[in-house]
C-alpha cells in the first residue's frame, strides 16, 4: 500500500468516524435545548385562599417572584379565572350557580437550564416553602410530566455516551492500525536512521507531525460533511435550527471536530510508534 493510498484511508476513516461523533454532539445538544425548554413551559398552580385581597395577592406574587429558580409568576384573580373558564366551557356558569367556586391562583413557572436532581431538589423545597406562606392553601403540578422529562434526560444523555465512547474507541484503533501499517513499510528507513545515531524522538516526529495533520484534515472535511448534512435536514423539514441562539454551540462543535482528531491521531501514532521503537 502506497503512503498516498494509507494517508487517504486514514483521512477517510477519521472523517467518517468524526462527522458520527459530531452529529451525536448535535443530537445531544438539541436533546437538551428540547428538554431543559420544556422545563419553562411546566407550570406550578399555587392555590389561594378565596378571601385574599389582591394587593396580598401581588405582594405574595412578588416574593416568589424573588426566587432565583422562578423565571415568572402570574397572578389570576377569582375574576380572572372564572372568564379563562367560562370561555372553555362555552357557558355562563357562575350565572347558573349563582356564585365563583374558583380560588385565585398564582402560575409559577422556573428557569430552564436545571439538571435533573438539582430540579426535583428545587420543586420539593419550592412546593414546602410555598405551601408555608400565609394565604396559601395548596401547590399543584403536573408530576407525571416532570418525571418523564427527567427519564428522557437520562436515557439520550447515557445512550449518547455510549455511542461517543464507542465511537473514539474504532477511532483510535484504525489510526493504530493505519500507523503499524506506515511504519512497517519504514521499517528499512527507521533501521538505517537507527544506524546513524538516530533518537527515538527524531524517529517518531515524521509520524507524529504527519498525524496532527492527518486528524485535523479528518476533523475538517467533519465539518463540511456536518455543515451540509444540518442543512439539508433542516431545508428537507423547515426547521429553524440555524437560529442565532445557536451559533455559539454550533461554532464550538465546528472547532471541536478538528481538536478531537488531532489528539486521538496524535496520542494514538504517539503509542503505536513508542511501541515498535522499544520492541527494536
Amino acid at each position: 500500500m502506497s503512503q498516498w493510498s494509507q494517508r487517504t484511508s486514514t483521512v477517510f476513516g477519521i472523517t467518517l468516524v468524526l462527522f458520527v461523533f459530531g452529529l451525536l454532539m448535535f443530537i445531544e445538544y438539541h436533546s437538551y435545548r428540547t428538554t431543559h425548554d420544556l422545563q419553562e413551559r411546566i407550570t406550578f398552580k399555587v392555590d389561594l385562599a378565596p378571601e385574599i385581597t389582591d394587593s396580598t395577592a401581588v405582594m405574595l406574587r412578588d416574593e416568589i417572584a424573588e426566587y432565583g429558580y422562578v423565571k415568572k409568576v402570574d397572578y389570576i384573580s377569582k375574576e380572572e379565572a372564572a372568564e379563562i373558564f367560562a370561555e372553555e366551557l362555552g357557558e355562563d356558569f357562575v350565572g347558573f350557580l349563582g356564585y365563583n367556586p374558583l380560588y385565585p391562583t398564582l402560575m409559577v413557572n422556573f428557569k430552564s437550564g436545571l439538571v435533573p436532581e438539582k430540579e426535583q431538589d428545587l420543586i420539593n423545597q419550592f412546593t414546602r416553602t410555598v405551601s408555608e406562606l400565609p394565604m396559601v392553601t395548596g401547590v399543584a403540578y403536573q408530576e407525571n410530566v416532570v418525571n418523564e422529562l427527567n427519564d428522557i434526560f437520562y436515557k439520550i444523555g447515557w445512550l449518547l455516551i455510549v455511542f461517543i465512547v464507542l465511537l473514539l474507541f474504532v477511532c483510535v484503533m484504525l489510526i493504530s492500525n493505519t500507523i503499524k501499517i506506515a511504519i512497517y513499510t519504514s521499517q528499512e528507513t527507521i533501521q538505517t536512521m537507527r544506524l546513524v545515531g538516530a533518537t527515538n524522538a527524531f524517529i517518531s516526529r515524521p509520524f507524529l507531525w504527519r498525524s496532527i495533520w492527518l486528524g485535523f484534515l479528518g476533523g475538517l472535511f467533519a465539518d463540511i460533511l456536518m455543515a451540509i448534512s444540518v442543512y439539508t435536514f433542516s431545508s428537507q423539514f423547515s426547521l429553524q435550527i440555524f437560529a442565532t441562539q445557536h451559533t455559539m454551540a454550533y461554532g464550538i462543535m465546528a472547532i471541536s471536530l478538528p481538536v478531537v482528531g488531532i489528539i486521538i491521531s496524535y496520542f494514538s501514532t504517539y503509542f503505536s510508534v513508542r511501541r515498535y521503537l522499544r520492541r527494536r
